[in-house]
């Protein structure tokens, strides 16, 4: 799996990519030029310089070191989301699937309540209901997409639920836990793998979505979807304040998507390797 994965170029490239934007955001403090927060407004708006490569937005802070920090909470608070969604869909995906009867039926009902609303109204509506904070919009993306990942876990799981390996645990007397956490969960690992790594990118979008509503990461945090709402109103005087930002977006996006279809074409059981 891992050669044939190492060996796609595509999946190489992009595995680089995110890798070297995460690095640079943990890194932030020592690769940003100028303090994000700091503010010069006798600069605003100043052109591509030595001392500001991006040049500043309209309170004269540094494009560039924004873009830095502004990796943390969109790529980490996008990971932290996906963990918690994947997490909650797992465990919700397993019993359905495994238990099967009154424990399938209550937890699929739900599935079919929670994926009856378009998820980005509830979006708003758990947002509005809770308040307006990053941890609100984390907790309202988990409670809205975890439906959808338990409704496909729970698909996997009957398909290798009655298989000699798990018939044979039984017979032995292995305990549920022990064949949920050593049998089944690995079976369906590498299926997760790829739904969690296709979705990160929806999680980025969602997150700098409601930031450029006013509804996630709030100012003076730096943040891409926040930036791009900053930028909105001088987007035809300093083009530049939107663009770094929605390049970014779309570039990051890109990898996690592309990443996800290389490792499916790696985990595919019907791949033949040359």
């Amino acid at each position: 799996m891992w050669k044939r994965l190492f060996q796609n170029k595509m999946a190489v490239v992009m595995i680089g990519l995110l890798v070297l934007v995460a690095l640079t955001g943990i890194f932030a403090p020592f690769i940003a030029p100028n303090d994000p927060y700091e503010n010069d407004i006798l600069n605003k708006f100043a052109g591509y310089s030595r001392r500001y490569p991006l040049g500043t937005d309209q309170l004269g802070r540094c494009i560039l070191s924004r873009m830095i920090y502004g990796i943390r909470p969109t790529l980490f608070l996008s990971l932290i989301t996906m963990l918690g969604t994947i997490g909650l869909g797992t465990v919700m995906g397993l019993l359905a699937g495994y238990f099967r009867g009154i424990v399938e039926e209550i937890i699929m009902r739900g599935v079919d309540v929670m994926m009856s609303f378009p998820s980005q109204i509830m979006v708003f509506a758990v947002v509005a209901l809770l308040g307006i904070d990053v941890r609100n919009v984390i907790m309202a993306n988990v409670l809205i997409k975890w439906a959808w990942y338990a409704r496909m876990i729970r698909t996997n799981v009957m398909k290798y639920r009655d298989r000699n390996f798990v018939l044979y645990s039984r017979c032995i007397g292995s305990g549920e836990p022990f064949i949920l956490a050593r049998h089944l969960l690995p079976s369906i690992a590498s299926e997760m793998a790829v739904l969690a790594t296709l979705d990160i990118g929806w999680a980025i979008l969602n997150i700098s979505t409601l930031s450029f509503l006013g509804l996630g990461v709030q100012a003076p945090t730096p943040e891409w979807g926040a930036m791009l709402n900053e930028a909105k109103n001088v987007m035809t005087t300093n083009p530049i304040q939107m663009i770094a930002p929605g390049i970014a977006i779309v570039a990051v996006v890109a990898a996690f998507n592309l990443l996800g279809d290389a490792l499916r074409d790696a985990l595919d059981p019907k791949e033949v390797q040359v």
